[in-house]
């Protein structure tokens, strides 16, 4: 039952979901709860579904009363958990050794993949969390992670934090923002962007250092080679 004055754009039962979301509408007509979960989960590790637009969409029905939005949004952050969950395992019990056995077509080294899985479990969590908000990233956070061998018990943690956050904050926008959420959606949109932006900035300041450290220690080693030989004569 939806509150007094919330999803005042939608009040009329009758009236259409607004823009993009309005093709999902009797996808949502048909299965309501199930498709929530279904578009959500299979999203999560990899499968090419519209998983947050059809979060957005169902919080706007549930705004207009045809659904719950506790409801909504508590199926929703178990379908997130749960195929991110789907996707680590992807990665740990079948990706990582893919990409140890013939990662080196796609340039990809055992050395490469263990600073990737350092950089992973010192910021992963930061990624995992915020991965959520990204297009792209949302969908391969949890093979990454599984890849990576970022451990398990970490990556749920951060897991469920990024999913109750992406959850809340859709599903409040959606109930209340009404035909107004296209609009918002676009500005969140930039925030997204700017988000993944961070995150490479970080990568390519954690790989900056690892070489600047390298360098000293090359010398080092170069330097004292000529003294043993020395010693050695």
């Amino acid at each position: 039952m939806s509150a007094p004055g919330l999803g005042a754009a939608l009040a009329d039962s009758a009236k259409p979901l607004p823009g993009v979301f309005h093709h999902l509408e009797g996808t949502l007509h048909d299965w309501g709860y199930l498709a929530v979960a279904a578009f959500i989960f299979l999203e999560d590790f990899g499968v090419p579904l519209p998983g947050e637009t059809m979060l957005i969409a169902a919080s706007l029905y549930a705004g207009a009363g045809h659904l719950n939005i506790f409801a909504v949004a508590a199926i929703a952050f178990a379908a997130a958990i749960a195929g991110d969950n789907v996707g680590y395992g992807i990665g740990r019990f079948g990706g990582h050794g893919l990409v140890v056995r013939h990662g080196k077509w796609l340039l990809i080294t055992r050395e490469r993949l263990e600073r990737a899985e350092s950089f992973f479990e010192r910021h992963g969590g930061k990624v995992v969390t915020g991965a959520r908000f990204v297009e792209g990233l949302r969908q391969l956070n949890g093979v990454i992670a599984g890849v990576t061998e970022m451990h398990w018990l970490r990556f749920l943690f951060f897991n469920a934090l990024g999913a109750a956050l992406w959850v809340s904050v859709w599903t409040t926008l959606g109930y209340v923002a009404g035909n107004h959420v296209e609009t918002v959606a676009s500005y969140l949109g930039y925030v997204g962007i700017a988000a993944l932006a961070l995150i490479l900035v970080m990568v390519f300041l954690h790989l900056r250092r690892r070489r600047q450290r390298k360098v000293p220690d090359q010398q080092s080693e170069a330097e004292d080679q000529p003294a043993e030989a020395e010693q050695t004569a």
